[in-house]
């Protein structure tokens, strides 16, 4: 096994920050940022905080007259059609953008759906390891050419729920009996999986890669949660007051991605997990970790080998790959 090294930079942000403090000072005027989701929880703080930046900000939306609701008045802000768990809406989306020319700086994938019923998308994929990661892959790898003619920095937002599951390598669609919560750590792996990979084959264009966990925040991706549930768990009482002293707000919530996809220290990384505003440690590698309610990253969500495994899993079920060699049919 050979895992990327997780060693934290004592960074001067914490689980407390929010994403305008590790913004403070650094000017995005002139970068173009697409982010996942960035019209609802904290994929919408995050779309807030880097416009306000100067950043301009493409937003891709399933639910597009929510997304044009949600970003009313805020300034810098694009919205197009995309529906990550169809891989023709996929492809049109990517086919618009690469069409207008322009690069793409900075792309953070924050889309996401957790602990849903079983659900069935495109040709039988399970839906969470289809929307979370399969459409995101199909994304990147259709941008690429905008993304390495703009030096882009990378960020998919995995979350702790990684520590659930690895990749079910003899049935990562769950055909053989549904479990909500393991299918969500699945996904989650891969989406750390995904960046291991994807900063590999991409740094020698200057395209760098991260993910992360972005703190334990109440959100609507507890949609497909029942309240007794999350009582149970203590996130809330039956009146749906927030109990867990560690979750954080919604712009705490999307500090870790910001500071990923524009922090100046990370120049230079990549295939790194991070947590609370800092490069993460491994599962279990500092006791201060627990302590702190911080989880780090299983081993096995950082192997390289077991991204190489994925990405041309992924490559083989989405029929994309950026990277494959082009024979001579088809140059």
């Amino acid at each position: 096994m050979t895992t990327t090294s997780q060693k934290p930079l004592d960074s001067g942000f914490g689980a407390r920050s929010t994403a305008d403090d590790v913004l403070r000072g650094i000017d995005l005027t002139g970068r173009l940022a697409l982010v996942t989701g960035g019209y609802s929880g904290i994929g919408l703080e995050t779309t807030r905080s880097l416009a306000a930046a100067g950043a301009t900000v493409l937003v891709p939306a399933r639910r597009r007259a929510t997304a044009e609701e949600a970003l009313a008045g805020v300034d810098g802000v694009e919205i197009d059609a995309l529906d990550l768990a169809d891989l023709d809406s996929v492809a049109a989306f990517a086919g618009r953008f690469l069409a207008s020319g322009r690069t793409i700086d900075i792309l953070i994938a924050s889309a996401g759906i957790m602990a849903c019923p079983e659900t069935r998308v495109g040709p039988g994929w399970e839906a969470q390891f289809a929307t979370n990661h399969l459409g995101h892959f199909a994304l990147v790898n259709r941008l690429w050419p905008a993304l390495a003619d703009g030096g882009a920095r990378v960020v998919t937002v995995s979350s702790a729920g990684h520590h659930r599951s690895p990749i079910r390598w003899d049935d990562p669609h769950f055909t053989r009996g549904y479990d909500k919560w393991e299918a969500y750590g699945q996904a989650k792996t891969a989406n750390v999986l995904f960046a291991v990979r994807l900063d590999a084959l991409g740094r020698d264009a200057g395209v760098r890669a991260f993910s992360l966990h972005p703190g334990g925040i109440l959100t609507p991706l507890q949609r497909h949660l029942d309240v007794r549930e999350m009582v149970d768990a203590g996130w809330i009482d039956a009146d749906g007051t927030p109990l867990n002293p560690t979750f954080k707000s919604t712009q705490e919530g999307a500090a870790t991605q910001v500071w990923a996809a524009t922090s100046p220290r990370l120049e230079g990384l990549g295939g790194l997990y991070c947590e609370d505003c800092d490069i993460a440690s491994l599962a279990g590698a500092d006791p201060r970790d627990e302590a702190a309610g911080r989880g780090g990253v299983q081993p096995y969500a950082i192997d390289r080998d077991e991204a190489a495994r994925l990405w041309t899993l992924s490559a083989g079920l989405t029929g994309v790959d950026a990277f494959a060699p082009v024979t001579g049919a088809e140059r």
